[in-house]
């Protein structure tokens, strides 16, 4: 037998889940926002379908409650960042955190889509409605490798063509921005509401120090 002497996981695909603190109170002030500006604006039509999408970079309203999440967004991405390179210091790049408010009612989703020219992107979860089965509201990611079809013969977890989630309010995911993802149909009759983001670094400026607090 021969003897294995390393093991890799070669082209993977991370993804965390964060917990943010005081979330009870902090998604109350988020609905009441969401509220207001659903009162100010109609929104866009951008991946969502049947449901709301907030106009703008949503991080540069003054609110406190968003600005809070803004930067459990920017903490979170940090270590992301760190726990997949030790080659990089996140703080010492240039970040633009660009976010926006999705409200899913009854039927509302949102297509399969990627987040081009960002480099992670996250949901954070500010109410989902409970279901005792089904897909409702989960949100679903598709491997973004070709030509693995064969592959599911071995039923390994590196190698399934999908993978979904039903995170909890209060809860962030962050994800590369290239992977493929879609929500499905609320089947509740209460609205799903989130707060998405994406987050780019650029290379700091010449002769400039670090602008990490960078909007």
């Amino acid at each position: 037998m021969p003897e294995a002497k390393k093991f890799e996981k070669l082209f993977s695909t991370p993804m965390m889940r964060f917990q943010v603190p005081n979330s009870a109170a902090l998604n109350a002030a988020l609905l009441f926002e969401a509220e207001k500006m659903r009162e100010e604006d109609e929104g866009v039509s951008k991946s969502n379908r049947g449901g709301w999408h907030s106009r703008g970079n949503l991080f540069e309203r003054d609110a406190p409650a968003i600005q809070t999440l803004r930067d459990a967004a920017k903490d979170a991405v940090f270590q992301m960042t760190r726990k997949v390179s030790d080659k990089v210091k996140p703080d010492e790049l240039r970040l633009k955190l660009f976010g926006w408010m999705n409200a899913n009612p009854s039927g509302g989703y949102n297509a399969p889509h990627t987040h081009p020219g960002a480099h992670w992107s996250g949901v954070y979860y500010v109410s989902q409605p409970e279901v005792e089965e089904g897909s409702s509201g989960m949100i679903e990611f598709l491997d973004p490798r070709n030509e693995l079809p064969h592959w599911r013969i071995l039923e390994a977890s590196a190698f399934r063509n999908k993978k979904k989630l039903r995170p909890s309010p209060g809860e962030m995911i962050l994800f590369p921005s290239y992977l493929t993802h879609w929500v499905h149909p609320n089947q509740s009759e209460d609205s799903r509401v989130t707060v998405a983001f994406n987050a780019t670094f650029r290379r700091p400026k010449s002769g400039t120090l670090k602008t990490s607090g960078s909007k």
